[in-house]
């Protein structure tokens, strides 16, 4: 196998290798794959250059570019996905592990480009209520959001080389902000031909990703309050660069998401005979086996009923014993190797550290066993090892050691309460899961351990087919956890995209604010015009355009024709006798009585730019309405939001939302509604 010098892609060049660096080896086979460059670099250059060039280019997009972007890099990392699974063997994984890595990875980009929908098309992002600050209304406060001037770092763990990349590029890139990846070291090869790939592509514009495959010495030594900085890794590491004086000097956001005692809990109600007891042993040896055991998620204790014990060890072992371990390019295999003989050398370590408490129960501690397609001492390799603790509350080792590898402890339990106090002996982690068929059980379990998981999993018969898994963290979900697990948290769809982005409170009159946000802020100046709105296309609508309708003086007849068209015969619209304790003072009109004479009041019959109705985002009935009243409408443009065609032959449209305002006599707003609706484009191309 040739030996490739890997470059660092920074400053918008592939910068040649120099010198002796870092060895990486091939997991497997244990011959050199690359070298990585080991020298220190101009951090400060290349944390600049991300600023001064990537951030203006793309903070000028809009979250709809941005996320147009996102999906054109993932179809086309897709169409070349599989040239990644070659190299990505010589980690050690197998063909399902490299699926989670190589096809999660570039999931997670589709994810995220589908969440543009959920953002404006423009560059900030309008975040939350407007908060009413003056008895009059005409002083708000409002919140907008907007792409920090600085430079993601993102320090990615060596275990998901693509993955670790996507999860966190596809979240800063959707929110406007430029990358430094920083790789590890000993998978860098897999994450350098990923990146060479995309920025030949030239789908990103410039500046928006840089590469450091080497040594990242000094990588947070000029980082700035604009910056974020985002770790992956062990938690001792993780503590260390998050407590730096620069990061604490500048205030850093520092996003850290550390390996930690997971936990699987078997519900008290299972018994061995229950479709739950087989999905907990499945579920228990897949996160045992999957990346042999290499998973920040991975399950580290295994929380069973004191009376089920012996059954889930010999359940378990049957199942690993099956586990043929070896070349996961031979047919057969189904785990592959550690990362690297350093890898194997710490799991070592650590589970000298575990038996010093706990019985191996399955597997050996001499690792006495065979490999299929490979030299067992050339490769990473390593057996899987369960112990049991007997004592799980006394003995604590298993609470505070993570072996990163093939490795977990079986620890009993006699009610709810005390698996809730074991999987919270973890002080923090990142998932958890229960598999239970009682709902009694896992509440009690989820709201007793969701103070120290960040994500937990209810597994039983019913969720199992779709079920996802408990290692498996989802981009629309937050992948964090409290205390040992950093604190922090990744992905969790528009969640994760506000961390790279700064809240700001604004305050004013509503018409400035309007101005600024783009959206109609209630109480704003009107811009009544004399073409009706639905008579214009969306590219000619005014945000802050109004309509004044005519007006309607409500009868006893509408109430009574209304209750014979829609069924609704509320006895506070029919029956004036029985208004005696209530809030009204007579027989009251419907509220969507109010709702349908006002789209009546500002709707425009003939045919025009207008598709159709799309939905109603927001109403509330503020105000009675009795016979004799007389209401109008108010009908204001609030907000415009362009769609994409979905091919050649789709109509080029928008939706927009409408503020109707219905207002009575005396002028006091009686109900408020936003209503969305489908518009034509002048432009069809």
């Amino acid at each position: 196998m040739a030996t490739n010098k890997l470059e660092n892609f920074i400053k918008g060049a592939w910068m040649p290798h120099e010198g002796d660096g870092i060895v990486q080896y091939n997991a497997i086979t244990g011959e050199v794959i690359a070298v990585a460059n080991g020298k220190e670099m101009d951090f400060e250059g290349i944390l600049n250059y991300g600023r001064k060039v990537g951030n203006p280019n793309l903070r000028k997009m809009t979250f709809r570019q941005r996320g147009q972007m996102l999906k054109k890099l993932a179809l086309y990392l897709h169409g070349i996905r599989k040239k990644y699974y070659a190299m990505s063997y010589w980690t050690g994984a197998t063909k399902a592990d490299s699926w989670i890595d190589i096809d999660g990875g570039i999931g997670t980009l589709f994810a995220y480009a589908s969440l543009r929908k959920k953002f404006p098309n423009e560059p900030f992002y309008v975040d939350g209520e407007v908060a009413p600050l003056s008895k009059e209304g005409t002083f708000i406060g409002h919140h907008i959001m907007v792409p920090r001037r600085g430079v993601a770092i993102h320090i990615n763990a060596f275990n998901f080389p693509i993955w670790g990349m996507l999860e966190k590029l596809a979240v800063n890139l959707l929110a406007g902000m430029p990358a430094v990846v920083k790789a590890a070291e000993s998978t860098s090869f897999l994450t350098e031909a990923m990146v060479r790939d995309i920025i030949s592509s030239g789908i990103l514009p410039e500046g928006a990703l840089q590469l450091v495959c080497g040594s990242g010495m000094g990588i947070l030594d000029t980082v700035t309050s604009q910056d974020v900085v985002t770790f992956t890794g062990s938690a001792s590491t993780g503590r260390l660069l998050k407590s730096l004086p620069r990061i604490l000097d500048e205030a850093v956001p520092f996003n850290m998401e550390a390996d930690s005692l997971n936990c699987a809990v078997l519900g008290t109600d299972v018994t061995v005979d229950s479709p739950e007891f087989g999905l907990f042993i499945k579920e228990v040896r897949k996160e045992i086996t999957v990346k042999c055991g290499q998973k920040c998620t991975a399950v580290r204790r295994i929380i069973v009923p004191k009376h089920l014990v012996e059954d889930v060890q010999i359940a378990l072992g049957q199942q690993l014993q099956k586990t043929v371990i070896g070349d996961p390019q031979v047919e057969g295999v189904r785990m592959g190797s550690l990362v690297s003989k350093e890898q194997v050398e710490e799991v070592k370590r650590s589970v000298q550290k575990l038996a010093a408490e706990n019985n191996v129960v399955i597997g050996s501690l001499d690792q006495n066993f065979e490999v299929l397609g490979a030299n067992k001492e050339a490769g990473a390799f390593f057996s899987p090892i369960v112990f049991y603790n007997d004592n799980p509350f006394e003995k604590q080792n298993s609470h505070t050691v993570e072996a990163f590898g093939p490795v977990s402890t079986i620890m009993p339990y006699e009610t709810v309460e005390e698996a809730v106090e074991l999987a919270n002996l973890g002080r923090g982690s990142l998932c958890s899961s229960i598999t239970t068929f009682d709902q009694k059980v896992a509440k009690e379990y989820v709201l007793g351990a969701a103070t120290h998981h960040g994500r937990i999993l209810v597994l039983n018969r019913t969720s199992a087919k779709e079920s996802t898994g408990h290692g498996s963290p989802m981009p629309l979900l937050t992948h964090g956890g409290p205390g040992r697990a950093g604190g922090g948290e990744e992905m969790g769809g528009l969640r994760g995209v506000k961390h790279y982005l700064q809240r700001t409170a604004i305050q004013g009159n509503p018409t400035d604010l309007t101005a600024i946000t783009n959206v109609y802020q209630y109480g704003a100046e009107y811009k009544e015009k004399v073409v009706h709105p639905f008579r214009k296309h969306f590219e000619e609508l005014e945000i802050g355009e109004t309509l004044i309708t005519h007006k309607h003086t409500v009868s006893e007849s509408d109430i009574v024709n209304f209750a014979n068209v829609s069924g609704d015969n509320f006895y506070a619209h029919m029956d004036a006798t029985s208004l005696d304790g209530t809030i009204f003072e007579g027989r009251v009109a419907h509220g969507y009585f109010v709702l349908s004479k006002a789209a009546g009041l500002f709707v425009e019959p003939k045919k025009g730019p207008v598709l159709l109705n799309y939905g109603l985002d927001e109403c509330r009935f503020v105000k009675p309405v009795y016979p004799g009243m007389t209401i109008g409408v108010r009908f204001t443009v609030k907000e415009k939001i362009d769609q994409e065609k979905r091919d050649e032959e789709d109509i080029a449209k928008g939706i927009v939302k409408f503020l109707v305002d219905v207002y009575d006599e005396t002028g006091e707003t009686v109900a408020l509604a936003t209503i969305l609706t489908m518009v034509k484009k002048i432009d069809q191309n």
